[in-house]
C-alpha cells in the first residue's frame, strides 16, 4: 500500500445528435481508461480534518437544480451518454434466469432500432455500462453477455445488510469472480462508521479488494444509514484509501437512497483524493433514480465538480432498473414529438 499525503484544507423532424460536443463512447464500455487505485495507508490525520457545512451543501445543490437544463438535441445527446453509464439492475427475491436473460438482451441493445436509426447512432452499438445481479445469477448473465463487452457486476458480501461473517463475505466475492463477474458491489459495515472504528472499516474493505483480484470493487456506503454527512465523507475516504475502484451511495434497499446532497459530499471526497494521491475514483449513485430528469441532474453535478472524464462509464455509473425505460421514452419523444406508453419500452 502506498502512503497518502495528509489532508489539505481546502419536434417531428429531429436534428442530428452525432455532431454535438457530447462524445459517445464506441463501444460503450471497454474497461477503465485510468490507472487503478492501488490503495493507500489509513491516514487518520486526514480523516480528522474532514468538515462538512450542511447549509453550504444544500445551497450548492439547490442552485444546480435552478440553473441547469438542456433541451432538444442537447438533451437527447446527454441522455444517450447516460444510457451508457447505467448498471442495469435486477435485485429481487423473485429473480429467475429468464428475467436475467431479458435484462441482458436489453443491456446489449438498449434502444429500439427505429430510435437508434433516427438519432444517427445505430452504428455506435451502444450498450449499458453493466448488468448487476445477485451472485446466483452471475453465470446466467455472463453466458448471455458473452462477446458483447458488457461486464457483469455481482452484489456480493452479504448484500444488502453486509452483516454476515467476514470470512463468508470474502468467499462469496471470490465465488462471484470465479463465475465471471468483472465488478463486485459490496456493502460496508455501517457499525464501523457509526462507532468511528475506521481501522476496522479500512481492514474490511482492503480484504474485500484483495478478494476481488482483477475485478473492480464498488464499495456501497449505505449513506442513508450513516447518520451524518461528515460520516459519509469520512467513510468515502476510508473506502478509497483501502483500494475501492468505485464508491457507491446505496444498496437501493434503505429508506433513504441516493440524493444530490450526499452525492456532492462523496464526489468532493473523490476530488480531494485525486488531488492528494493522483488516482481517479469512480462514483455510482443508486436507489430511486428512475427518470431522465433525475439522471441529468447527476450528470450536471459530475461535470461541474469533477469534469468531463466523470461523464464516461469507467468513472460514472448509476444503479437503476426503470431509468432506461424513461430514457428510451424521452428519446422517442425527441424523434417523433409524441410520448409512447411505457409498455413499448419493456425491461429497464
Amino acid at each position: 500500500m502506498a502512503k497518502a499525503r495528509p489532508h489539505m484544507t481546502a419536434a417531428d423532424t429531429a436534428a442530428p445528435v452525432s455532431n454535438l460536443p457530447v462524445k459517445l463512447p464506441t463501444p460503450a464500455n471497454k474497461g477503465a481508461g485510468h490507472a487503478r487505485n492501488p490503495g493507500f495507508d489509513l491516514n487518520l490525520e486526514w480523516l480528522e480534518g474532514v468538515e462538512v457545512n450542511f447549509s453550504a451543501v444544500e445551497r450548492r445543490t439547490a442552485t444546480l437544480l435552478g440553473r441547469r437544463t438542456v433541451k432538444k438535441q442537447w438533451q437527447a445527446a446527454w441522455l444517450l451518454k447516460a444510457l451508457t453509464c447505467i448498471d442495469l439492475t435486477t435485485l429481487n427475491g423473485d429473480d429467475t434466469p429468464g428475467r436475467v436473460k431479458r435484462l441482458c438482451a436489453k443491456a446489449k441493445k438498449p434502444l429500439r432500432d427505429d430510435i437508434a436509426e433516427s438519432l444517427g447512432v445505430a452504428d455506435r452499438h451502444l450498450t449499458t455500462g453493466a448488468v448487476c445481479v445477485y451472485h446466483e445469477m452471475v453465470e446466467t448473465a455472463v453466458r448471455e453477455l458473452e462477446g458483447s463487452g458488457v461486464p457483469v457486476a455481482a452484489v456480493s458480501a452479504g448484500f444488502p445488510h453486509g452483516m454476515s461473517p467476514l470470512k463468508q463475505r470474502l468467499a462469496e466475492i471470490r465465488a462471484s469472480v470465479a463465475a465471471g463477474a468483472k465488478e463486485i458491489d459490496i456493502v460496508i459495515t455501517r457499525g464501523h462508521v457509526l462507532t468511528g472504528n475506521w481501522q476496522a472499516l479500512y481492514d474490511e474493505v482492503k480484504q474485500m479488494r484483495e478478494a476481488c483480484g482483477d475485478a473492480r470493487l464498488k464499495s456501497i456506503l449505505a449513506t442513508g444509514e450513516l447518520a451524518t454527512l461528515r460520516n459519509v465523507a469520512k467513510a468515502s475516504l476510508v473506502a478509497m484509501m483501502a483500494g475501492s475502484d468505485f464508491i457507491k451511495t446505496s444498496t437501493g434497499k434503505e429508506n433513504v437512497n441516493a440524493n444530490l446532497n450526499v452525492s456532492l459530499i462523496m464526489i468532493r471526497m473523490i476530488r480531494e483524493f485525486e488531488e492528494q494521491t493522483g488516482y481517479k475514483i469512480a462514483y455510482k449513485p443508486a436507489g430511486g433514480i428512475s427518470t431522465a430528469k433525475d439522471i441529468m441532474n447527476y450528470q450536471f453535478l459530475m461535470k461541474e465538480e469533477l469534469g468531463n472524464a466523470w461523464l464516461e462509464p469507467d468513472l460514472f455509473r448509476v444503479g437503476a432498473s426503470s431509468l432506461l425505460g424513461d430514457i428510451e421514452r424521452q428519446l422517442e419523444h425527441y424523434v417523433t414529438g409524441r410520448y409512447s406508453a411505457n409498455n413499448r419500452h419493456p425491461m429497464g
